[in-house]
């Protein structure tokens, strides 16, 4: 795990560098982190979440405040407000679009949603 200079949280996961990239998604582009509604720990996917820690990723709801983080200044947001922007309007720095096809591990849809 690697602490990002000037962001308000850690994330976690493997072999990240300091943007929040891991070696499941490394892109320019991957600079996300999602919220585990379980531990409150941002990772930089479900796939390191999941063979880091000793429960699966937990979904949190879309409109959920604070879930999703840019990796490169820290900004947060709900699933809602970063599944329509293109890129961080606080640091202007691009999404990846291909994270729409995770969007089931990790935001909630009715009884899907995975907290304790």
């Amino acid at each position: 795990m690697v602490y990002m200079k000037n962001l308000p949280e850690k994330i976690h996961g493997k072999l990240m560098d300091e943007q929040g990239r891991c070696v499941h998604y490394h892109s320019v582009l991957d600079i996300i982190a999602n919220k585990c509604s379980v531990c409150q720990k941002f990772y930089a996917c479900y796939k390191c979440h999941d063979e880091l820690e000793n429960h699966p990723f937990g979904t949190t709801h879309q409109d959920e405040k604070d879930t999703v983080m840019c990796g490169v200044c820290g900004k947060t947001f709900s699933y809602d407000e970063y599944s329509g922007m293109e890129k961080c309007p606080s640091c202007g720095n691009g999404f990846n679009p291909r994270c729409a096809l995770h969007k089931a591990c990790y935001v909630a849809t009715g009884a899907s949603h995975r907290a304790t």
